[in-house]
């Protein structure tokens, strides 16, 4: 699980790159040479997209997602248990049906492809389906570790 987790840090970092490089390479080629880059504008919405999806479970993974601590401490640790254990099988169900309907999206439009880069239907929707299948992942990972301990997760957002 750690490799796949490096593997999708350096991905994340890599769409970061090129979602930088790409528009500032487009206002070099704009605004010096006069040779506007086609297709710019879609291949860097492409790699926010990409960045969006696979970033999502590294988020995840690191505890970054909104949990409304700060209720949730409010309620007995019984009652706050069982919340968290419903939330996290909610979101694996959530996520696990989002990655399906992106498979049958994409096998639907084998033969599509983006207007500007021609760029076929499956790799444009890959990195959503990618992206569903490690927050699924990521979720069942919280799921399992939750219902392990048999508690409510004791950490607190802190505000500095």
């Amino acid at each position: 699980m750690n490799l796949l987790r490096r593997i999708r840090l350096f991905a994340c970092l890599a769409m970061l790159a090129a979602l930088i490089g790409v528009p500032a390479l487009q206002i070099v080629m704009r605004g010096i040479f006069n040779v506007p880059m086609s297709g710019a504008e879609e291949m860097a919405r492409y790699f926010l997209i990409t960045l969006t999806m696979l970033g999502a479970a590294f988020v995840t993974q690191g505890g970054g997602q909104i949990r409304m601590e700060e209720i949730q401490v409010l309620l007995p640790d019984r009652i706050r248990f069982v919340l968290q254990v419903l939330i996290e099988l909610c979101a694996v169900v959530l996520f696990a049906l989002m990655a399906v309907a992106s498979i049958d999206s994409i096998a639907k439009n084998l033969d599509n492809q983006t207007a500007t880069l021609e760029m076929p239907y499956w790799l444009f929707m890959g990195p959503l389906t990618l992206g569903m299948a490690m927050l699924t992942l990521e979720h069942l990972l919280l799921l399992v570790e939750t219902v392990r301990r048999g508690r409510a997760s004791e950490k607190l957002t802190t505000l500095a």
